[in-house]
């Protein structure tokens, strides 16, 4: 039987229920910083170009390569930060109401937790993989513990994604395994 509409434990669980969901908006101000974040990056983007640019006739194959798979790794972590931004968002604090919109991501139209793990867990892999590859061609001025701990590392995150995307496909398909 349900209490009637003015009885106290009802109003203080509306009330309670108002809070609850209501304090999805304190994630704001996290999204708002990790924008700050991104900004950083770029500036970080910027600078490492110009080393770039003005490094063309002086610099070494093996540092523009250096250069190059830094600009990259910066991209792909600003890949991830939007990922998270705008994913995050949308999936825990309130819609974006980008229906139409020509910008709008392909893949935010199905974004939940579960999606939006992968995507992580992905990017991550690709990221780590940059940077592996940059301690491989950098391996001389590296130790062998180095490049065996990056390489055992890169490893477990490969090993943690494939978890994640079996355990989200056991969640999404739970009678076919």
């Amino acid at each position: 039987m349900k209490p009637p509409s003015n009885h106290p434990i009802s109003a203080s669980n509306k009330v309670l229920s108002s809070v609850l969901f209501g304090s999805r908006w304190l994630q704001v101000p996290l999204y708002l910083g990790l924008i700050i974040a991104q900004l950083v990056y770029v500036v970080h983007f910027m600078v490492e170009l110009e080393h770039l640019v003005f490094g063309t006739f002086t610099l070494t194959e093996e540092k523009i390569m250096l250069i190059v798979l830094g600009l990259i790794d910066v991209v792909m972590i600003s890949n991830l930060l939007i990922m998270v931004i705008v994913g995050g968002y949308e999936t825990f604090v309130s819609r974006l109401n980008l229906e139409g919109h020509p910008d709008e991501p392909e893949w935010l139209s199905h974004v939940n937790a579960n999606v939006l793990k992968v995507k992580l867990a992905t990017a991550i892999i690709g990221i780590s993989s940059i940077h592996l590859l940059k301690s491989f061609i950098n391996a001389p001025n590296l130790t062998n513990d180095v490049l065996l701990w990056q390489t055992v590392i890169h490893t477990a995150f490969i090993a943690s994604a494939i978890s994640i995307a079996y355990i989200d496909r056991l969640m999404t398909y739970p009678g076919k395994h």
